[in-house]
């Protein structure tokens, strides 16, 4: 029995609002077991929170996004701390930067991220990073923060989070990987013009790799052009048997494990 864990989607947006129960169907009937839904934003916290309390074998994470931190302000980290004391959050995220978009000063973006890996520790949760076009200051906070934990001696320095979505050099996942990361493979990885992600990929072991969906965006070949959803975390993992010359029954069972670990299941 194949049992895949999808560590991020987001169920609360509009593109589900329809159909959220066949969603979750067809989900089951790939063989996903759970499903991290992280929030963007403060309002979207607790939708994601509602659906966690709503649906079995659906958790939420609690974070803004880079670009959704520009109010960010002195009353957003308390916000964000009461949500995180729910018991089906598991992560703080997703938090980090975004550089491609640049919507929000790269300050902001940084006195964010920090803040909420700050939250992180003290509440013991792993964070779930965005990175598009910062890796050098993604991965140098990371760092830092990372001594800290190791410094203070805690528990969570052993798993401290996730890159989501991977699409860069194969030294950056490296050097995250160097530092407790995981990182997380979505749609992507499948499609033809992927060649250099693959090969990237094929060289991370996959005891330190993680399957999403990022859904409804990312939607992997075969389905292409349409809407993610859940139950295509299946062909993510289907790739990296393919690439790491392995079994579906292999990869889910590694990576699964991995997501439990991380999210302390």
């Amino acid at each position: 029995m194949i049992s895949l864990i999808d560590t991020h989607c987001h169920l609360n947006f509009e593109a589900f609002h329809s159909d959220l129960g066949q969603v979750l169907e067809r989900a089951r009937l790939s063989g996903v077991e759970k499903i991290v839904v992280p929030a963007t934003d403060l309002a979207s916290c607790r939708e994601v929170i509602e659906l966690a309390e709503a649906h079995e074998g659906v958790y939420a994470a609690v974070g803004v996004h880079p670009n959704e931190c520009a109010e960010w302000e002195m009353n957003s980290l308390p916000r964000l701390r009461e949500y995180a004391r729910h018991e089906k959050v598991v992560a703080i995220g997703e938090t980090g930067l975004d550089y491609y978009r640049d919507r929000v000063p790269r300050q902001v973006q940084r006195t964010a991220l920090t803040q909420q890996l700050e939250l992180a520790e003290e509440m013991g949760l792993p964070v779930i990073i965005h990175n598009r076009n910062a890796s050098r200051d993604v991965l140098s906070i990371l760092s830092e923060w990372r001594k800290g934990l190791d410094f203070a001696q805690k528990p969570l320095a052993n798993a401290p989070g996730v890159l989501h979505s991977y699409s860069d050099e194969l030294k950056y996942a490296c050097e995250a990987i160097d530092n407790g990361f995981k990182i997380g493979i979505t749609g992507p990885i499948t499609f033809n013009n992927a060649n250099e992600l693959r090969t990237a990929v094929a060289q991370i072991p996959l005891k330190n790799l993680l399957v999403e969906t990022d859904a409804p965006f990312l939607t992997p070949v075969p389905h292409r052009g349409k809407r993610n959803e859940p139950a295509y975390v299946r062909h993510v993992a289907e790739e990296l048997a393919r690439l790491h010359a392995s079994s579906l029954l292999e990869v889910a069972k590694i990576t699964s494990q991995n997501a439990r670990v991380l999210f302390q299941w």
